[in-house]
């Protein structure tokens, strides 16, 4: 049954174990303010509100009620960066705020770097690119490079896999698959 309207996904909440940590990493990281940030009235918990976004008043809720010791069941909080130099910045603020585990990829249709923020939650740092290969796909993704490097490296990646497009055509069959 096809929908008659289209949600599009504006925000996500964790579940925290030190709220006050948490805010301030992802404030630190992401330039993101806290708007809000108070008792729950539905559920029982203090909720911090962050935004990057004057048109968005939460893009990120952070909640207390994390049992100390319980595992993460995130399996990645994302946020789209426009160029490689924001990628590299995202990259060495996660860094200099404590993210661990940091890796790049280069998935052809984005270039990411994934790291954990204090809590062990995976967070993904990702730039599209104007091309589309089927997923998961990863090679290694090599920051330090220069931007020429990694957009040529990217190119040769994606049109050697028999999936490449250009993401237009991608867009265009992905329409068609909706209507």
């Amino acid at each position: 049954m096809a929908l008659t309207y289209a949600p599009q996904i504006a925000h996500f909440g964790i579940f925290c174990r030190d709220l006050d940590q948490m805010t301030a990493f992802y404030q630190a990281v992401f330039g993101m303010s806290q708007t809000d940030r108070g008792q729950g009235i539905t559920m029982p918990f203090e909720i911090a509100f962050l935004s990057g976004s004057p048109l968005q008043h939460h893009q990120l809720a952070l909640a207390s009620g994390r049992a100390p010791g319980a595992a993460s069941t995130v399996m990645q909080i994302s946020f789209k960066v426009q160029s490689l130099n924001e990628l590299r910045e995202a990259h060495h603020r996660a860094l200099q705020q404590g993210g661990t585990r940091m890796r790049g990829l280069n998935h052809g249709n984005s270039l990411s770097i994934y790291f954990n923020d204090p809590e062990d939650n995976t967070v993904e740092v990702y730039l599209d690119t104007p091309w589309y290969v089927a997923q998961p796909h990863g090679d290694p993704l090599d920051l330090e490079r220069s931007d020429e490097d990694i957009w040529a490296q990217t190119e040769r990646i994606c049109r050697a896999d028999p999936t490449f497009m250009p993401v237009e055509q991608w867009r265009a069959q992905f329409l068609t698959h909706l209507a």
